[in-house]
């Protein structure tokens, strides 16, 4: 083979294109089979921790809920109440939780789906009882946090993952392999948009738990470090040099119409026509509001109590929040790929946008479906998510990465095989520290 072959300068035969890209369709079956039920203790019942353990409900006998902590005690009977958790084994704080299996392990693994916070605490800890660990992202607040979490992992051995569930998602997953499969040849660039919706960036990070980059995570991280992981773990290359721009350009009290009162509840003049009016999302068209604990059978005057209540009612332009509203970065990663990033606030959808150029051929996706071409036949080839069981999908965020996250998780605790999860926990250390570096880059 010559150096110009080796460098993915010419094709494969068309037969192997069309073999290689077959093979992108992933057949491997959602339900997990485990020798027997991997039990799991909970820290946080909220709304991470009961999709992850709901792959259980859709699978009986392959995840059993045995313990859970949480400070709001509705969420805490919820979780209890649907695995038969006993009494003496629901906890208030998941500290108490973990001191109580100090002497011996309540599980076989904790699932730390508690606020970003709190994150790094319960994950040393846990580490430091041997438990196999799901560390929702992002796993800490600081830099020196995450590479402290990886030496932890390093000195106990423990199996950690984090939830990245879109590296476990179909279409991010088939992208990979295509990349992987030599089907663009090498890969040179990667344009990659995380387009937030203005809808759900006025609802997490204006008003929402995010709205403040110190109590929570910079929105590099607290938003995009998905899409961070999706580059380094796509470029399968370390990351070299980084660069950003960005900032809150809207959310701003400077630009709060002077006849604005602090809540849309309070008679604002202009909330029939504000596209971020509390009153038309939460109670009007009811839209995000798991946030609220709401009973069975709620009213909308319990939806406006809340808007007089809490920050989900506040003017957008009267908070305290200081995330950005739009942030572009590049990356330049080994060997001189290049990657660029853009997350935008003002989009009318969510989801995420790419285009890879490789020497071979190009893809351009939307989270859902890619088409590829490849330079030496003009050939198009156009792959969607197709479930082979669509049932088994209803209801799963991210198309499937979050069951299929958990799919992956079970069988590596199983078989304590940390290979059955997509990447070593210090690439997910390494994403972490891009995005710190674009937070720095930012903002000095």
């Amino acid at each position: 083979m010559n150096r110009n072959e080796r460098m993915g300068t010419f094709a494969s035969p068309p037969e192997e294109t069309e073999r290689l890209f077959s093979e992108l369709f992933d057949s491997k079956p959602l339900k997990v089979e485990t020798s027997r039920p991997v039990t799991v203790a909970v820290l946080g019942a909220g709304s991470r921790g009961k999709v992850y353990t709901s792959y259980g409900t859709y699978f009986p006998g392959t995840l059993e809920v045995v313990a859970v902590a949480d400070i709001d005690e509705g969420r805490r009977n919820r979780m209890g109440d649907k695995w038969n958790v006993p009494e003496s084994r629901r906890f208030c704080d998941f500290r108490e939780l973990l001191r109580a299996g100090a002497d011996g392990r309540l599980a076989d693994a904790l699932l730390v789906t508690l606020p970003d916070h709190l994150h790094y605490e319960a994950a040393m800890e846990a580490m430091a009882q041997g438990y196999a660990v799901l560390l929702e992202k992002p796993m800490a607040q600081t830099e020196g946090q995450c590479r402290k979490l990886l030496e932890r992992q390093q000195e106990t051995g423990v199996l950690v993952a984090i939830g990245h569930v879109l590296r476990y998602s179909p279409y991010f997953r088939a992208v990979k392999g295509a990349l992987d499969r030599g089907l663009i040849g090498e890969l040179v660039n990667i344009q990659h948009q995380e387009p937030v919706q203005w809808v759900h960036m006025s609802h997490s990070f204006v008003r929402g738990n995010w709205h403040n980059s110190v109590a929570s995570t910079p929105m590099i991280l607290a938003k995009c470090c998905h899409d961070l992981d999706i580059l380094r773990w796509w470029t399968g290359r370390r990351c070299l040099r980084v660069s950003s721009e960005g900032g809150l350009f809207l959310f701003r009290n400077d630009r709060a119409p002077a006849d604005a009162p602090a809540r849309c509840t309070d008679g604002c003049p202009r909330e029939s026509r504000c596209p971020f009016s509390a009153i038309d999302i939460y109670a009007r068209k009811r839209q995000w509001l798991g946030v609220f604990d709401l009973p069975d059978g709620y009213t909308e005057e319990m939806v406006l109590e809340k808007l007089r209540t809490t920050d989900y009612g506040r003017c957008v332009y009267r908070m305290d929040n200081d995330q950005p509203d739009h942030i572009v970065a590049n990356f330049l990663f080994e060997g001189g790929v290049t990657a660029s990033f853009s997350m935008d606030a003002f989009t009318p959808w969510g989801g995420r946008r790419s285009r890879l150029m490789g020497t071979l051929g190009y893809i351009e996706g939307d989270g859902t479906s890619f088409s590829l071409w490849r330079f030496d036949t003009g050939k198009r080839y156009d792959w969607t998510f197709k479930p082979s069981e669509e049932g088994e999908y209803k209801g799963s965020g991210h198309s499937g990465g979050d069951l299929m996250l958990i799919r992956d998780f079970l069988e590596a605790v199983d078989t304590n095989d940390p290979a059955k999860l997509s990447s070593g926990f210090d690439v997910s250390v390494e994403s972490h520290v891009m995005a710190f570096a674009c937070e720095a880059e930012r903002t000095r």
